[in-house]
């Protein structure tokens, strides 16, 4: 393997179709397509200054480097990376993706990041700005990670998250086998249309969480006092550590937990409307048949 130390280079495709290469404390100043159409870099304590520096690469390694915000959309349509110990400061990051692992990585503008990736791995991530992170994005393997941004794994498949803080209005939108355990999640409108949707020891804040869902699950989980109206037209089977604030209109299933303040079950409840709400004692919450009820 070739090695390129402790230089500079910028301008169009510097090192366009390398191979065997690795870049050791060199900058990459503006330009464009640095590393395009490369395979078997390695890149150590390198920084990208530059647009798409990583496009159409087959098998690379970043380890200790930094992406300022020029280097915007840095890594699309590439494969098999792992990236450690790096700061990213560019918008728009990895894209069109497969084979990716992220580990001791920052990302303080992480912006439609994330899109159309497929086997990712995170651990020990924090992203910040994180508006629609992981749109569209499957096979997601994730531990020990911090999120502040909006939108985050819309239309997300084959997902398990572990000991995560996630902060964001309308998360795992549209997605079909998510798990997340041991995590808190905080933002409006959690999980709406979600399939398979499944929390083990969470804490979910934020109101309307959980709407048109189906086959929901959710294991030992509390839900603070701004959580109304939830489980609107779902499907599911919730066992809640703690008070439940309003409940409104499940489609079917059970839901049990240490009390229940508002129960909304009205004529706009849809069928079959047979969902059970009982105590943690046991004791039903409230009867059948299509009232507004409060406890």
């Amino acid at each position: 393997m070739k090695t390129i130390s402790d230089t500079e280079f910028g301008g169009e495709r510097p090192l366009f179709a390398s191979h065997d290469l690795r870049l050791e404390n060199v900058t990459i100043h503006a330009g464009e397509s640095a590393l395009k159409e490369c395979g078997r870099i390695e890149a150590v304590g390198c920084r990208f200054e530059g647009k798409y520096p990583f496009w159409h690469v087959d098998g690379f390694t970043v380890e200790r480097c930094r992406f300022t915000e020029g280097a915007r959309a840095a890594l699309w349509y590439s494969r098999n990376l792992l990236m450690t110990d790096t700061l990213v400061e560019a918008p728009k990051m990895f894209r069109e993706m497969e084979n990716l692992k992220l580990e001791n990585v920052r990302i303080p503008d992480a912006q439609e990041t994330l899109w159309h990736c497929r086997r990712v791995e995170l651990k020990n991530v924090e992203v910040d700005r994180a508006d629609y992170l992981f749109l569209h994005s499957e096979d997601i393997r994730i531990e020990n990670y911090r999120q502040q941004g909006d939108y985050s794994f819309q239309y997300c498949r084959n997902v398990e998250i572990r000991n995560a803080v996630i902060r964001s209005k309308d998360a795992f939108w549209n997605t079909e086998d998510v798990t997340v355990y041991d995590s808190e999640i905080n933002g409006e409108y959690l999980g709406w249309h979600s399939r398979r949707l499944r929390l083990v020891n969470c804490r979910i804040s934020g109101t309307q969480p959980l709407c048109y869902a189906r086959d929901l699950v959710m294991e030992n989980c509390t839900m603070a006092d701004d959580c109304d109206l939830a489980f609107e037209c779902s499907s599911l089977r919730a066992t809640i550590d703690g008070p439940v604030r309003s409940v409104k209109n499940p489609r079917s299933g059970s839901v049990t937990a240490a009390g229940f303040g508002e129960i909304i079950f009205n004529e706009y409840a849809p069928e079959p409307a047979d969902c059970v709400l009982r105590l943690a004692n046991g004791r039903p919450a409230f009867g059948s048949g299509k009232t507004e009820f409060t406890e």
